[in-house]
This record gives C-alpha cells, structure tokens and sequence, in this order.
C-alpha cells in the first residue's frame, strides 16, 4: 500500500496569488509614469525673472537729445533777437526807426516821470530833399540822407538817441536840457545841416534843415510830445522860407 507524500509548505490559493500580481501590476506602471511627465511647479514657489535685453546705451541717448534741443533752442531765441532788432532799425541809415525811437520814448518818459529828470525832443526835418531826388535820382537823396545824419551823430552825446521817423524827418531825444538850451540846440542843428554841400553832375546843392522842440518833464505823453515838436517844426519851415 502506498504512502501518501505530503507536500512541503503550505499550497497558496489561486485566488490569492491573482489579487496579488494584479496590485503589483499597477504600481509598476505608475513608476513607469512618473519618469515621462513634467515637473510642475508648486504653489508659492518665486518664478524666475525672464531676461531682457540691457540697454545700456538709452541714458545717454537721452542727455544727447536734451543737449540737442537746448542748444537749437538758444539758436532760436537769438534768432528772434536778431529779427525783433532789425525790425527797430532803419535799414539804409543804420539808426532807430519811427517804430525803435517811439518805443524808446516811451521808456525815457516813464524813467523821467519815475525819477524827475528832464529831456528835451526835437524833430528835425531836411529842407529841399524832393527837388534833389528828382533832378539826379533817389541814390543822391539817399547820399544826402546819410550825410545828415552823421552830421547830427556829431552833435549829440552818447546818452542821446537819433531816429528816423520817415521819409526826411528825425527825431532827436536829448537828456537834461532847459527849453533855452534845447531850442539853442535847434538851432545849432540846423546850422550844420545848412552848412553841407554836395556835388551831383558837376553841380553843388545844399539841402538845410528845419527844427521843432518839445519838452519833456513830469506830465510829458509820447504822443504829445511828437505832436508838439513835429508843429513846431512846420513853423519853423515856414519861417526859414521867408529868410531865405
């Protein structure tokens, strides 16, 4: 009669052993996985500055362009100078027009009245100047102008001023005369201009002048005042008719 062996150990149920192999299944391939993906970033975690190109260069470009425009803008308001100065100046005498001398004027009588000085004004006006410009032309009128007028610079001070106000006539500003030593300045004006002679084809002219003058004080007006001297000046002409 047989024996009947008995197995070493205990045999393990099949049931068992499937669960088994199916739980380590899974957890391989999710092994597996981790490897493939990603690594995303936890919350709260300082992100890392993204780079930008360094411009090094911008500051100065900068100081460049403001240097630039500053020294254009320097240009500009001499410019403006230059222009606001010539439209104040006769331009074939060289001396203040109506427009300088008016606003000059205007200045001294203001400084006058502030400080109780005393000026006088003396409108100037030349004598035969239109027969002259139709006989030999507008460049001997022109000669004659010119020479007028660096006669009378040769009368006055440095602190007086002498304008054009149009055509033959000046003006004459003049500080801290009387109204005796201002129409004796008048007339000593009038005798240098009378005293010029010019030659134009062979012939001598001579053109004169006539003078009129108005005080400035205290209750002095710039208006006023043209007015007063350029009608005393008329008289004046009409007077050195009948000398003559």
């Amino acid at each position: 009669m047989k024996k009947k062996v008995k197995a070493k150990g205990k045999a393990r149920p099949e049931g068992k052993a499937r669960s088994r192999a199916t739980a380590a299944g899974p957890a391989k391939r999710r092994k597996s996985g981790v490897k493939g993906r990603k690594a995303v970033p936890r919350a709260g975690a300082a992100k890392e500055p993204a780079t930008s190109p360094r411009r090094s260069g911008a500051p100065s470009d900068a100081k460049l362009a403001v240097r630039r425009l500053r020294t254009q803008l320097a240009r500009a308001l001499e410019r403006i100078e230059e222009l606001q100065a010539s439209a104040d100046i006769d331009f074939l005498l060289d001396i203040p027009n109506r427009r300088g001398f008016e606003r000059e004027l205007h200045r001294s009588i203001a400084y006058i009245k502030r400080y109780h000085a005393s000026g006088a004004l003396i409108v100037l006006d030349v004598d035969r100047l239109k027969p002259i410009n139709d006989a030999f032309g507008h460049a001997a009128g022109d000669q004659v102008l010119k020479a007028v007028v660096a006669e009378l610079t040769r009368h006055v001070r440095s602190s007086d001023m002498l304008g054009r106000l149009g055509g033959d006539e000046f003006a004459l500003l003049l500080w801290n005369l009387s109204e005796t030593d201002a129409k004796a300045k008048a007339a000593a004006l009038e005798q240098a201009v009378d005293r010029l002679t010019f030659s134009f084809r062979g012939r001598t002219v001579r053109a004169g002048a006539s003078a009129g003058v108005a005080i400035l004080g205290p209750q002095a007006e710039a208006g006023r005042a043209l007015e007063q001297a350029d009608s005393a000046m008329y008289v004046r002409k009409a007077q050195r008719r009948h000398e003559v």
